[in-house]
């Protein structure tokens, strides 16, 4: 019944993943991906609060299903890529610095806050 856990999450991660990347793309007059930076930052912030806090049920709800569904590696490795082909090397660095350190800090900071709970 685990994996009907994981499939509930996966249910309410995608839609909102693909919701929140359009809402925040839409106000930005920019190239760089703010939607996907945007969801991928947050999904390691509850990520780290899950894994810092929560029993294996939720972990499989909240952390593999939610945030799996949430967070996307293959649209940001596409999105960087299509900036660097198109002549935007610059954003695609600061997609991938950006992308790694707000990241790891997010998590960081979501295991400290649940250890502090």
């Amino acid at each position: 019944m685990n994996w009907l856990l994981v499939v509930a999450g996966a249910m309410v991660g995608a839609p909102l993943r693909y919701l929140t990347d359009r809402a925040i793309q839409s106000r930005h007059d920019s190239v760089f991906p703010w939607g996907t930076f945007a969801v991928n930052v947050t999904g390691c912030l509850v990520l780290g609060l899950v894994s810092g806090a929560a029993g294996p049920h939720l972990q499989l709800l909240l952390g593999t299903g939610l945030c799996g569904a949430l967070t996307t590696y293959s649209t940001f490795s596409y999105e960087t890529l299509r900036l660097a082909e198109t002549g935007a090397g610059l954003y695609a660095l600061a997609n991938v610095g950006a992308s790694l350190i707000a990241g790891l800090g997010a998590a960081y900071v979501g295991v400290e806050l649940a250890q502090a709970v």
